[in-house]
């Protein structure tokens, strides 16, 4: 019988405790504010529900590791990688689902870019994508570098983070408008697979913010 770690176990459910206050707020209309995002800057305790799950990634991998490290580098990467394209593929299923929708009177398939609208289409990234690729590099630096080394990479990949934003629009690094991610995920994802809840094409999930978010799991 595989031990559980019961104060890992807590953290997740008090953490999934508070994804469901966050999803089900009882009327649209009428939200407690810490059950918003906050709209760019700022923080508020929803913005923490996901940073806790990456975190308990990481707090998981100090179990896991020991045993990966025993069973040897083939077994190593067999299990990292089934897991990160089931946890991805599963997120990019739910992200097509239902496949189909109601137009002009008729099922149509939902394409994976819209034929009418090129700017529309399935999101690649998201909430369940971001894990699998944390927990896929994450677990190759904790596994190859080990802890001491894996914490220096963790500090290089934020400060490597913060200098990109600087770099890539040293005017105004740090806003939606001005922030350089956007740019890179429109290049290799397109605007049709990209978020657009905010009135304009960004991922919060994308491929550059993926980076701070790796280190966020090996601190855990």
């Amino acid at each position: 019988m595989n031990q559980r770690f019961y104060s890992l176990d807590v953290f997740r459910g008090a953490t999934v405790c508070l994804m469901i206050l966050v999803n089900n707020p009882g009327s649209w209309g009428h939200i407690y504010a810490p059950l918003e995002h906050a709209p760019w800057h700022g923080l508020t305790p929803t913005d923490l529900v996901f940073p806790f799950f990456l975190f308990a990634v990481g707090n998981a991998m100090a179990f896991v590791m020991p045993r990966l490290e025993a069973a040897g580098d083939a077994v190593f990467w067999r299990k990292v990688l089934k897991r990160t394209l089931i946890i991805f593929a599963i997120g990019l299923f739910l992200n097509w689902w239902p496949f189909m929708r109601w137009q002009e009177g008729h099922l149509a398939f939902i394409s994976w870019v819209n034929p009418t609208d090129p700017n529309k289409g399935v999101r690649i990234f998201g909430v369940l994508q971001r894990i699998a690729l944390c927990y896929f590099f994450a677990s190759i630096i904790i596994y190859y570098l080990k802890a001491r080394k894996a914490f220096f990479v963790a500090l290089v990949l934020l400060l490597l983070y913060w200098l990109l934003c600087v770099a890539g629009n040293p005017a105004d690094p740090f806003s939606l408008a001005g922030w350089f991610g956007t740019s890179i995920d429109k290049s290799i994802l397109g605007v049709a697979h990209m978020y657009k809840g905010e009135g304009r094409p960004f991922d919060p999930e994308g491929l550059m913010s993926t980076i701070p978010a790796i280190a966020e799991v090996i601190l855990g």
